[in-house]
């Protein structure tokens, strides 16, 4: 089965994962994902934005023990720790994320982060395209 996608807080830009948040008409607050109301002034009047493809880690932690319900679907294999976080995405806002990475000796706050794709099993026995974030080569350009 292909892999699928929740088009209201991602869609695919040439191949490439983008998170899709809201910006009010009235202030500009932006939120994610996009909600029917503003969360700063109330405003019902949201433009749906392309967030930032790369951050910084602002907080995480290793999830050691599987999520105990769905969304969640455990493959049947042993199930592996995983990363959590807090990915600050400058001048827009702070998105809770999968992380790619697992080790804490690799992971610390303030390290520059990317935005990709991560397939997992989905309840249909397919898989969706979930999004995580990875971390980045500083020396790297993209």
């Amino acid at each position: 089965m292909s892999e699928v996608i929740d088009p209201h807080i991602m869609e695919l830009v040439d191949g490439r994962p983008r998170l899709i948040g809201g910006r009010c008409d009235v202030c500009g607050e932006i939120d994610f994902p996009r909600q029917d109301f503003c969360r700063a002034c109330g405003a019902a009047r949201i433009s749906a934005v392309r967030l930032a493809e790369r951050g910084v880690l602002w907080s995480w932690t290793v999830q050691r023990f599987p999520p105990p319900s769905p969304p969640y679907v455990h493959a049947g294999s042993e199930f592996e720790s995983f990363g959590v976080g807090y990915v600050e995405l400058p001048g827009e806002v702070i998105v809770e994320s999968r992380l790619t990475e697992a080790d804490p000796d690799k992971l610390r706050i303030g390290m520059p982060m990317a935005l990709t794709g991560l397939p997992i099993p989905a309840e249909n026995g397919g898989t969706t395209l979930a999004f995580a974030f990875k971390p980045v080569d500083e020396g790297a350009t993209r």
